[in-house]
């Protein structure tokens, strides 16, 4: 009976549509035992052994821990996947694969819900009426400011049919942009400079690859209109952390709302967690109700359908894989 290891804290022991999928298809499902630490290379190694298949969290699945292990399939609930070494695993024949279509609505919701919570003040307001204090504070409208996507996917998109519903402009750069969707909605296709400069929010929703690590640095921070807005949805390596606190501190930016972070869980000792114009969440804009069912579902199949011998095209990050791979 081949075994798949289930990481995500939560998801462990959590009976759900992924469990029926696994379950009626011949699986056996193992968690990781209480307290394990997978971050430590030693400790992942140990879990992983006698796993044919991991339905993954974020843990660092590297060219070593894959080696060392019998993976035949790395399924990732989310549609991120750096913290797996993809090149090692198709030289391994480890298929990866992504779930599409599950996270965009949670993660365009966290994205405005970040935005409005910076513009409207509501953490410090919510505060201040705890402590009997009734300051009523002129703060920006954003109906007519200039919404700026970086990476228009499915995220992206997403993101921008909300901001449009907000009565934004919405501008965006990408490497591939649907041209179709950009012409449906109206949206301006910049370069990546040319947005910084006009955007008054800039909202990052790319992958984070060698390309996009601190692509937003010290410099693309200057080019950003003074009172500007920083978005964070993608990953905390997009972004260099000092420059932005550098940044926030001098009021160059009006703001910043971050869900990714260089290191996570983000030390309660890092300059951020000292920022009143920061708001923080803890790498959950992709999760509500409805997603983790759909992530986890869409996971669970794609392990079932390759061991089936199905091939699931739109989830798959190493497709060369296709021909001649058998489980």
């Amino acid at each position: 009976m081949p075994r798949v290891l289930v990481t995500s804290p939560t998801w462990i022991n959590r009976p759900g549509p992924y469990c029926d999928i696994l379950d009626q298809a011949g699986f056996a499902i193992v968690y990781p035992p209480p307290g394990a630490d997978l971050n430590q290379p030693s400790v992942l190694g140990e879990v992983l052994r006698g796993v044919d298949a991991i339905l993954a969290s974020n843990e660092p699945l590297t060219r070593a821990i894959l080696a060392e292990s019998q993976l035949r399939v790395v399924a990732r609930g989310g549609v991120g996947y750096d913290s797996v070494d993809v090149s090692a695993a198709t030289e391994l024949g480890i298929v990866v694969t992504i779930a599409p279509g599950a996270v965009e609505v949670s993660t365009a919701e966290h994205t405005i819900a970040l935005l409005l919570s910076l513009t409207r003040g509501i953490l410090a307001r919510d505060r201040q009426v705890r402590t009997g204090c009734w300051t009523r504070q002129a703060l920006p409208q954003l109906a007519g400011q200039t919404f700026g996507i970086v990476g228009l996917g499915r995220v992206g998109q997403a993101v921008a049919r909300r901001a449009l519903g907000l009565q934004m402009k919405v501008i965006a750069c990408a490497p591939r942009p649907d041209l179709d969707f950009v012409q449906r909605h109206g949206i301006g296709l910049r370069t990546f400079e040319a947005l910084l400069g006009e955007a008054d929010v800039v909202s990052l929703h790319m992958p984070s690859l060698p390309e996009t690590a601190n692509l937003i640095d010290a410099r693309a921070l200057a080019l950003m209109k003074p009172g500007a807005i920083l978005i964070n949805m993608s990953r905390g390596a997009t972004v260099d952390e000092a420059a932005l606190v550098e940044a926030l501190r001098t009021g160059h930016l009006f703001g910043a709302g971050l869900d990714v972070f260089k290191q996570e869980p983000l030390p309660t000792s890092s300059p951020l967690t000292q920022l009143d114009n920061v708001v923080l969440t803890p790498h959950c804009g992709g999760l509500d109700a409805d997603s983790e069912v759909a992530m986890t579902s869409v996971a669970a199949q794609c392990i079932v359908d390759l061991h089936q011998g199905r091939w699931p095209d739109r989830c798959v990050v190493n497709p060369t894989l296709r021909d001649g791979w058998r489980w």
